[in-house]
C-alpha cells in the first residue's frame, strides 16, 4: 500500500500526517513552531517527526508516493522555495523540496496555505465537483485560492488570489498596509480593527456596554464580537453587519471578474454565516452582474478544523 506525507507549516504549530491513497489522515504529529524557532532546525524536526510516524505504522520511504507542503506565502512553488512569509520571520529563500528530497527521495510540492486549502474543498469539501471555484480564507488574514478551468491558478509569481490587497474604501481598518482593504475589513484581525473605529465613535456618545472593558484593556479579540454580534449586542452587531457589506463588495468584484461557480468561504464564515449571509446577499444583488451571480453559489467551507492537514496531503497528490 502507498501514502501521502502532509506537511502543514504555520506561525504556531508545524504538523506532519500520514494518509492513504483516498486520503484518510492515518497519522499525525505536530509540535509548535516557536520550539525550533531556525527554519532548518524545524526540518529537521520535520523530517524526525515523519521518520517516527513510518515507523508506527511499520512503512518504508518507499512506500511514500508524494510529500505536500503547506505554508504561508510569499514563495516560489515552481522552485520549492519559502521565501519571506510575515508569519515565518528568519524562513527566508529556504529550499524545503530539495531538503525533503535528499531525505526522502520521493516527489515534493509546495504551495500556499490559501491554494492548498482551495484544492483540499475542491477535492474533498464543499467545492466538490466545481470547475470554476474561488477559495476564501477569511481567517487571521483574508487570501484565496483559485480554481479556474479546473487547475489551481497560481500566478507567474505565485502570487495570484492575493485579494486581501483589494481596496474597498479609502478609509478604514488597515490590512496589507492599506486603509479599507478587503483583508482590513474581512479578516480577523480586520474585525478588530474595525471594532476599534466603532468603539472610539461609541465611547465618545457614552457607550457603556460589553465591548468597553475589553477595548480599554487592550484585549478585544473577533470572537468577542461575533459573540456579542450572536447575542444581538448593538455596537457589536454594527460591527460585523460593516464587515459584511464588505465582504459583499469583494464577493461582487471577484464574481464579476472571474465568473465562478462557487465561492467558498472559510474559518470566521463558515462558523458564523447567519451573522454575515443576509448582508452580504443584499450587497450582491445591488453590485453584481445579474448572470454571473445566478450563476454562482456562495457557501462555507466544509472542511473545517482538518483543512490544513487535508490541504497538506492533497498537495502531495500532484492531481492539481
Amino acid at each position: 500500500m502507498n501514502y501521502y506525507v502532509g506537511i502543514d507549516i504555520g506561525g504556531t504549530k508545524i504538523a506532519t500526517v500520514v494518509a492513504d491513497k483516498n486520503f484518510n489522515i492515518l497519522n499525525k504529529k505536530r509540535f509548535l513552531t516557536a520550539e525550533t524557532k531556525l527554519p532548518l532546525k524545524s526540518i529537521e524536526r520535520i523530517v524526525e517527526n515523519i521518520d517516527i510516524q513510518l515507523k508506527e505504522m511499520a512503512i518504508t520511504k518507499e512506500d511514500i508516493l508524494g510529500i505536500g507542503i503547506s505554508c504561508g506565502g510569499p514563495l516560489n512553488s515552481r522552485e520549492g522555495v519559502i521565501l519571506s512569509p510575515p508569519n515565518l520571520p528568519g524562513w527566508d529563500n529556504v529550499n524545503i523540496i530539495e531538503i525533503l528530497k535528499s531525505s526522502f527521495n520521493t516527489k515534493v510540492y509546495l504551495q500556499n496555505d490559501a491554494n492548498a486549502c482551495a484544492l483540499a474543498e475542491w477535492k474533498l469539501g464543499a467545492g466538490k465537483g466545481f470547475e470554476n471555484l474561488v477559495f476564501l480564507t477569511f481567517g487571521t488574514g483574508m487570501g484565496a485560492g483559485l480554481i479556474l478551468d479546473n487547475k489551481l491558478y497560481c500566478g507567474k509569481q505565485d502570487c495570484a488570489g492575493e485579494v486581501g490587497h483589494i481596496r474597498l474604501n479609502t478609509t478604514g481598518p488597515v490590512g496589507f498596509g492599506k486603509a479599507g482593504s478587503f483583508e482590513g475589513y474581512c479578516s480577523g484581525g480586520g474585525i478588530v480593527k474595525l471594532g476599534e473605529i466603532f468603539l472610539k465613535e461609541e465611547l465618545g456618545k457614552g457607550y457603556s456596554g460589553p465591548l468597553k472593558e475589553k477595548y480599554e484593556r487592550g484585549s478585544i479579540e473577533a470572537k468577542d464580537i461575533l459573540t456579542l454580534a450572536f447575542e444581538g449586542e448593538i455596537l457589536s452587531k454594527k460591527i460585523i453587519d460593516e464587515s459584511a457589506r464588505r465582504l459583499g463588495q469583494g464577493l461582487s468584484i471577484l464574481i464579476d471578474i472571474l465568473n465562478p461557480e462557487a465561492i467558498v468561504i472559510g474559518s470566521i464564515y463558515s462558523r458564523c454565516e447567519n451573522l454575515f449571509k443576509p448582508i452580504v446577499d443584499l450587497i450582491l444583488e445591488k453590485e453584481c452582474i445579474k448572470q454571473s451571480l445566478n450563476g454562482c453559489k456562495i457557501v462555507p467551507a466544509e472542511l473545517s478544523e482538518n483543512v490544513g492537514d487535508l490541504a497538506a496531503i492533497i498537495v502531495a497528490s500532484g492531481e492539481y
